[in-house]
Order: structure tokens, then sequence, then C-alpha cells
């Protein structure tokens, strides 16, 4: 099997989709812990984790962005269906079409917006209160979740013009 063989990329492209929502998932374990782990040592020690609220909400934040990520290529997040539940199978491809480029539009916009954030956070050496760590790489993590959906949403996009039967119709399933 060559390289350039269509099913050998699809199933290398699937793969770099799967690890993304792996990330993702990864991300909610680490918040969640987090939380978990701060409210008790707070309740029942009187005790906090040195820099846990900076921690937490930079932990979220990446979390937030991770999720964009999984969440876009699915095309699983929040949607009005109105319109589209009652469209023909044509119009429906094609309001799919244009609402991942409306995505990809706005979430390319917001991934050269966050860069600009971390930048200015690293030249501001920005820090946490207790440690003062620094915070541009929680930033740049959360950075290369927007740029993974980014991403993503281009794969997506490519697969509903090019190839839509590769897309299993996530709407349906989360109906059912």
């Amino acid at each position: 099997m060559s390289r350039s063989d269509t099913g050998y990329t699809r199933r290398r492209g699937d793969r770099f989709i799967q690890a993304i929502e792996w990330l993702a998932a990864i991300f909610v374990g680490i918040v969640t812990v987090d939380t978990f782990v701060s409210v008790l040592l707070r309740y029942f020690f009187a005790w906090q984790i040195p820099d846990s609220f900076d921690f937490g909400r930079l932990l979220l934040g990446i979390l937030i962005f991770w999720g964009i990520a999984a969440t876009s290529y699915r095309g699983t997040h929040i949607t009005v269906d109105l319109i589209w539940s009652i469209a023909s199978p044509r119009w429906k491809r094609v309001i799919d079409v244009f609402a991942t480029l409306v995505l990809l539009f706005v979430v390319a916009v917001q991934t050269a917006t966050l860069f600009d954030k971390v930048r200015v956070t690293y030249l501001d050496n920005v820090e946490t209160f207790d440690l003062h760590l620094p915070t541009w790489p929680f930033f740049a993590v959360a950075w290369l979740g927007d740029v993974s959906a980014v991403l993503l949403i281009a794969i997506r996009t490519y697969r509903l013009i090019f190839s839509p039967e590769t897309l299993t119709n996530f709407r349906k399933q989360a109906v059912e």
C-alpha cells in the first residue's frame, strides 16, 4: 500500500482526530482532579495548594480551547437545527458546509488573537500569584488547542465537500 493511498491518509487523519479528542479528555480529568483536591484540602484541612486558583482558571482555559477542537470536528456543539431538520439532503449538506466555513473563519480569527495574547503574556512576564510561575505556557497550550480546532474544522470542511460519506451523522446519533 502506498502512502498516497486515500485510505491510509484517512486513517492517519482519524488517528490525529482521536489524539486531539483524547487530549481534550485528559484536560477534563486534570481540571476535575485539581478542583476536587483543592476543595478537599480547603474543606477538611483548611489548607490550599499554592496558586490553586490560578492553576484552576488557566487549566479551565486550556480545557475550553481543546474542547472546542474536539466538538468542532464532530459537529456536536450546540446547534439550532430548525431549518436543517426540514431541509432536503442536498440543502442539509449546503447548510453544513456554510456553517462549517463560518465556524472555520471565526475560530481562525480567534486563534490569531489568542496568539497575540500568548505573545503579550510572555513579553509582560505575567506570573502566578503565589509561586510566581510564568503563565504564558498555559496560554500557549490553550492556543495549540485552538490551532487544533482550526485544523479539525478544515478537515471537516474538506470531508463535507469532497467525501461526506466519511463523516458520521453525529446529529442523528445525538437525537436517537
